[in-house]
């Protein structure tokens, strides 16, 4: 585990818990290839901020490089609807073209999905 890790862990530890904490953490276990610790920090993140376009875009991420392209791309569509109501365009676009791709995955006749 990083130091940068530790000191965030360390945070939530002390009770400082919220959107940004829990987004960092998720975004360090992505980097870290652990995306199950990230999936379960980005989860907190977006429950305290549904609006919150980078966190959705994160946790799609992290669905998708768990093996769950169904769930990344459940993810990614409910991102796009958060990126649209706070009007954060270049995230929307960004998980439209992941939605794209997963939904071509995970076409009928594919055999890809989960």
């Amino acid at each position: 585990m990083s130091t940068l890790t530790e000191n965030l862990e360390r945070l939530l530890q002390a009770g400082k818990d919220g959107a940004l904490l829990r987004f960092s953490l998720g975004s360090q276990y992505l980097k870290l290839q652990q995306p199950e610790a990230a999936i379960e920090h980005l989860l907190r993140a977006v429950a305290f901020d549904p609006d919150y376009s980078a966190a959705w875009k994160q946790l799609g991420r992290a669905y998708t490089e768990s093996g769950r392209p169904a769930q990344a791309l459940k993810t990614y569509r409910q991102g796009i609807e958060a990126a649209q109501r706070k009007g954060d365009k270049q995230a929307e676009r960004e998980m439209q073209v992941f939605a794209r791709r997963l939904e071509q995955q995970l076409a009928p006749g594919t055999g890809t999905a989960d």
